[in-house]
């Protein structure tokens, strides 16, 4: 268990984004450490189902954007650690991922926080081509310069119950004959959310870990065909994988823009790149932690695209090969 280093009363940790995929087990985290949490979200009725985890006053939820200084320095009020996990992929990316970054930065620094943990994502850079990666490097810079002892971590691919690739992949290969495979070989790391949240309360929590950068992978590096062929294993379907031609995929991307659209220009840019830990990186052998591999977690939400459910009698152990 998570503790926090200061004995005398509960440290008060605001979370930006505290009822997302990723933040509703960073609150967890930080709520089983003893720290009194603060949830600031732009809705707050999506943060209400974490009331439960916490004790008496332990749990606030407050509405905040990223957006809006004046909500940001209101939510880290009296904070001793601020957490920013906050970002979107399309639309007002600059806005949200750089400036948002930024604002929150500067929020924790008025007010004398200690410690910022930022989530950003490997890959982040400001001269990466896609606009994704370019808004997320930004957003370091930015978060860099208002707080320069701010710990920054940069995920591969997440993926828990309540993710949007393993289940979105799971529903298609239940529903297609043939599923096509887009960008078969780019390689990804994904990495268990429970133990990246693990690492964002400890690196909030822990002094030693502020100023550094870390990259979060899972303990297996796969390709897209693999992923996809584990997933579909998870989920019990055994549909055809064939591998879309690159040419296609490109052209496909181009209409991106298009209401309901598969495939993004951003996200066919972004996967013409690895996602995948560097070789020199502190990761989650820093923190302790041992990565979860995704076969042995991922049939507990995938279940259900099985035939009978979740509860159906696998016949055959999940493999990439």
């Amino acid at each position: 268990m998570i503790t926090s280093s200061r004995t005398a009363s509960p440290r008060l940790v605001t979370v930006f984004g505290g009822g997302g995929f990723i933040g509703r087990y960073v609150c967890e985290a930080l709520l089983k450490g003893g720290v009194r949490v603060r949830v600031a979200q732009r809705n707050p009725s999506q943060a209400f189902f974490l009331q439960p985890l916490g004790g008496m006053g332990q749990l606030d939820i407050v509405r905040a954007d990223v957006t809006h200084p004046a909500s940001v320095a209101a939510a880290v009020a009296g904070a001793d650690a601020v957490v920013n996990l906050v970002a979107i992929m399309g639309g007002k990316m600059d806005l949200v991922n750089s400036r948002g970054a930024a604002n929150v930065a500067k929020a924790a620094h008025d007010v004398g926080a200690s410690t910022l943990v930022h989530i950003s994502a490997i890959g982040a850079d400001p001269d990466a081509a896609s606009h994704y990666s370019r808004s997320k490097g930004n957003g370091e810079t930015g978060v860099r310069a208002a707080f320069p002892t701010a710990t920054i971590i940069r995920p591969s691919l997440v993926v828990g119950a309540e993710d949007q690739l393993t289940n979105r992949f799971a529903g298609l290969l239940a529903m297609l004959p043939v599923y096509p495979v887009i960008a078969p070989n780019t390689r990804f790391q994904p990495v268990y959310v429970r133990d990246l949240a693990q690492t964002i309360a400890a690196a909030t929590l822990d002094p030693v870990h502020r100023g550094k950068i870390f990259e979060i992978g899972g303990p297996e590096v796969m390709t897209m065909r693999e992923l996809t062929r584990q997933i579909g294993a998870a989920a019990g379907q055994s549909t055809g994988l064939v591998d879309m031609p690159n040419f296609a995929a490109d052209l496909m991307s181009r209409f991106g823009f298009l209401p309901g659209a598969p495939l993004t220009r951003d996200q066919w840019v972004s996967l013409q790149s690895d996602n995948v830990v560097s070789a020199d990186a502190h990761g989650l052998a820093d923190f302790g932690i041992d990565p979860t591999p995704l076969s042995a977690v991922a049939p507990e939400w995938l279940g259900r695209f099985r035939e009978g459910g979740r509860f159906a009698r696998r016949a055959t152990p999940l493999s990439v090969n």
